[in-house]
């Protein structure tokens, strides 16, 4: 991967690792504001530790194979998605308990798989909390592919998500497949948490998500507004929080996630301060 990334230096590294992560994130925040479900990246973000704790422990006990805890924190997160949406449909007058009871039989098994796994401080301390100096070549391959398969999808299928996500019953009569769609939008949301880990961190990636959508949402006149913001405010917060941590050698997800609090906060007073006047 010389031939790719070699130039890059290790910082150059996290921040274009960063960037990428700022323009996805808040692309499917939106979507997950509007479907009022923003909570299941929490969820997935578990899971996905699951994923890596259970990655880090095989490569400890299976000296033959090199396990890298991306991919296995990848794999668990799309087993989980699939998993929300299985739950969902069994729970169907009560969807919002699938939620829960992901995330809690990810905390469970993350927190067993930690104390059986012999790995120092720093290197859980980056998974949960990200580390831009810590994003090496393989990851930031890893960052763009998935980024770009992500944006392929929500191209290709935008229309299907928009009808799902405004008006169910209005996408069931058009003939959109409701359960399809459901599980590919998961597994979105999973890709787009694996990808985010390495950046933010696993604790983190949901805040990243929903902020800036959040603050977009406080201005926004129309549902592309609302990307468009969101997208620009989580680049201003991860370039901000990016400068800030570097500086100030600071966590770099903490930092990026104050940020987007900061802004957030900025454009609610904004919005008071004009709507009085």
């Amino acid at each position: 991967m010389d031939f790719l990334f070699g130039d890059l230096t290790f910082i150059q590294r996290g921040v274009l690792a960063a960037l990428i992560v700022g323009f996805i994130c808040p692309l499917l925040g939106s979507f997950l504001l509007v479907r009022r479900v923003t909570i299941i990246s929490e969820s997935l973000s578990h899971v996905t530790l699951t994923g890596i704790s259970a990655g880090v422990l095989m490569g400890q006990t299976m000296q033959f194979m090199d396990v890298n805890p991306l991919y296995s924190g990848l794999l668990f997160a799309l087993i989980g998605s699939l998993l929300i949406e299985k739950l969902r449909q069994e729970y169907r007058h009560f969807q919002e308990l699938a939620i829960p009871i992901i995330l809690s039989a990810g905390i469970g098994l993350s927190a067993i798989l930690i104390s059986i796994a012999q790995t120092g401080y720093t290197e859980w301390f980056n998974y949960l909390f990200g580390s831009i100096v810590s994003v090496t070549q393989e990851d930031l391959l890893f960052i763009i592919i998935t980024a770009f398969v992500v944006l392929l999808i929500m191209i290709f299928f935008f229309k299907e998500f928009i009808s799902i996500s405004f008006d169910q019953e209005y996408a069931k009569v058009s003939g959109i497949s409701l359960k399809g769609m459901n599980f590919l939008f998961s597994l979105l949301v999973a890709l787009v948490i694996s990808m985010s880990m390495k950046v933010v961190g696993i604790l983190l990636v949901g805040a990243l998500i929903a902020l800036p959508v959040a603050a977009a949402i406080r201005v926004a006149k129309s549902f592309k507004q609302v990307m468009l913001l969101g997208v620009l405010f989580g680049e201003a917060a991860i370039l901000s929080g990016v400068y800030i941590s570097y500086h100030m050698d600071i966590a770099t997800g903490g930092t990026i996630v104050m940020s987007a609090m900061f802004i957030l906060a900025i454009v609610a007073c904004l919005q008071m301060i004009f709507s009085r006047s």
